[in-house]
């Protein structure tokens, strides 16, 4: 018997059913979380840097965490809609190599899904205010963390299993360029924990081989083979993503996020982060304060 082991959970942010008009017109929305759409009335768009796709009934429309995206419609659209956190014992997003939007035909399946994981956690909808720089805050984050925590164990493995059966929807080789590897070793695994958890430490590549008990190159060969990254590029893109998400969701200062995120100084870390994401720290607040849902 072949054992697989499930690499990914998620955790359920927002779920609601929306009408939505020509004030739903944004621009550059990206958040550290996933947005998942199913279309039952109207007519919008999303697209993000390469691909615009329409949004039209019928259709599931699936935007992975850190995905730069454009969201409009001209006249009237109706949705529903979830927002998910994800996890992985690696640290890699199950959507690493594929960050842009999906689409896929709905079947009669999906749309109970939707409509049972609604019913099945009432009051989940973004109902405070629609104003970003309001809702996506972390004293908010951990009020529907604190609403999961408080879930019976049904409920719990239910909401679990809906989000991944609706997930699965985008992961068919037609539409997802899987990028299967062999298991990943336990030191690199081990590796990837350590930076993870201590993204705010001095983490060298010398260091990190040195608790693998491996030579520096060779750690650094093995952890490229395994994640598709030099290690120094997987620990400044974790810290850019761990800076988005207090971007959006704090009031520290870039000088306190440079810190929190293991840069020497805020203009090594201005450095970084616009060679990552293609604008400075100070473009990405004011994109994300304009979004407006």
């Amino acid at each position: 018997m072949i054992k697989r082991a499930l690499k990914h959970t998620f955790s359920l942010l927002n779920v609601d059913h929306v009408n939505l008009g020509s004030k739903w017109n944004y621009r550059n929305v990206i958040s550290p979380y996933y947005r998942l759409y199913y279309i039952d009335a109207g007519a919008g768009e999303i697209s993000d840097v390469t691909t615009t796709l329409q949004l039209e009934p019928g259709f599931l429309y699936i935007i992975p965490s850190f995905t730069f995206c454009n969201l409009s419609c001209q006249s009237y659209l109706s949705q529903f809609f979830i927002q998910f956190f994800e996890e992985s014992s690696d640290g890699i997003s199950l959507f690493a190599n594929n960050r842009s939007i999906f689409k896929t035909q709905a079947t009669a399946v999906d749309i109970k899904n939707f409509s049972r994981l609604l019913k099945i956690n009432p009051g989940r909808g973004i109902n405070r205010s629609d104003n970003p720089r309001v809702y996506e805050k972390n004293i908010f984050y951990k009020e529907y963390q604190e609403l999961n925590n408080q879930q019976n164990m049904a409920t719990f493995i239910e909401t679990q299993g809906i989000l991944l059966q609706l997930i699965s929807r985008f992961l068919t080789p037609e539409i997802f360029k899987n990028q299967e590897s062999n298991s990943i070793p336990v030191k690199i695994l081990d590796a990837i924990s350590y930076i993870l958890v201590n993204l705010h430490q001095n983490l060298s590549v010398t260091y990190l081989a040195e608790r693998a008990n491996q030579n520096a190159d060779y750690f650094s060969r093995l952890f490229q083979q395994y994640t598709g990254e030099r290690p120094i590029n997987y620990i400044h893109e974790k810290r850019i993503e761990r800076a988005q998400y207090l971007i959006v969701t704090s009031q520290m200062t870039y000088s306190q996020i440079a810190t929190h995120t293991g840069f020497e100084n805020v203009f090594y870390f201005s450095k970084i982060f616009k060679k990552i994401t293609g604008m400075s720290p100070g473009q990405y607040k004011k994109q994300a304060d304009l979004v407006n849902f």
